[in-house]
């Protein structure tokens, strides 16, 4: 695969949007055992964005999520809503509004569609609105409701995705960090899940920070993106221009 030349500034990314970033990430650094994973990367997310990491395989790029979500040990500053995060296990990082729609879907096979959602609404205990959010749930991704009492373990790989992601909204998110939502789909799905995010988007104003291995689908629908290459972030942009870019599109968009 053709290397991306490096354009990435080693300093923290310059502000693009109005205000104090939701998410910034600033020298994020993890390893697994001896092997350093990520070299310092730096990441800001704006509320109302889609934000997209794209990359080759083992780039680092759902290191970056696990790390930001506390299941990995990293080092460096994550600031969320304005405040570090860096300390927090991963169950107050989802209290703060920031979840994670894990690579895998990650669902509970053997409870039911319905018991796989209202388990996204653990930190919740506003019985009336987990109703309503349920319903709005069903209403998204109706396939859900008609499966509302088979067990998720029996549903297609886009249907988990589906569940997967309404499990996530169903804690009411500030943000999401939604890790290759594509894997493992039906095509014909895809362009379904790409869509509802971005629906999700333009109804709630939900923020999204997006993992995707189809580059071309996820800057297509970002405002802006981060290239990773042996966990560096090495070229930065707006979707269009990095769609544009020769570099980007000889190296990952075929």
């Amino acid at each position: 695969m053709t290397s991306v030349v490096s354009t990435a500034s080693s300093h923290a990314p310059q502000s693009t949007g109005p205000g104090a970033p939701l998410l910034r990430v600033h020298g994020l650094k993890c390893s697994y055992g001896q092997a350093q994973v990520l070299h310092g990367i730096d990441i800001e997310v704006f509320a109302g964005e889609i934000v997209s990491i794209i990359g080759a395989n083992g780039a680092g790029k759902s290191t970056t999520l696990m790390c930001v979500s506390r299941i990995n040990r990293s080092s460096g500053s994550i600031e969320f809503d304005g405040a570090s995060i860096a300390s927090l296990p991963p169950e107050q990082v989802v209290r703060q509004g920031l979840v994670q729609v894990p690579e895998g879907r990650r669902i509970f096979p053997r409870l039911t569609v319905r018991e796989n959602l209202e388990m996204g609404a653990f930190i919740r205990s506003d019985k009336d609105g987990i109703e309503s959010d349920l319903q709005r749930i069903f209403e998204m991704f109706p396939i859900l409701k008609d499966r509302a009492l088979q067990q998720g373990g029996t549903l297609s790989g886009g249907e988990q995705q589906m569940l997967a992601i309404g499990r996530a909204l169903m804690s009411r998110p500030k943000m999401l960090m939604m890790d290759e939502p594509s894997m493992g789909i039906a095509p014909i799905l895809v362009a379904k899940i790409f869509d509802t995010v971005k629906n999700v988007l333009n109804a709630q104003g939900m923020t999204i920070l997006l993992v995707e291995q189809n580059a071309n689908a996820a800057l297509r629908m970002s405002n802006r993106a981060y290239v990773l290459e042996t966990g560096n972030v090495v070229l930065t942009g707006s979707g269009q221009d990095l769609l544009r870019d020769p570099r980007v599109r000889e190296a990952y968009l075929g």
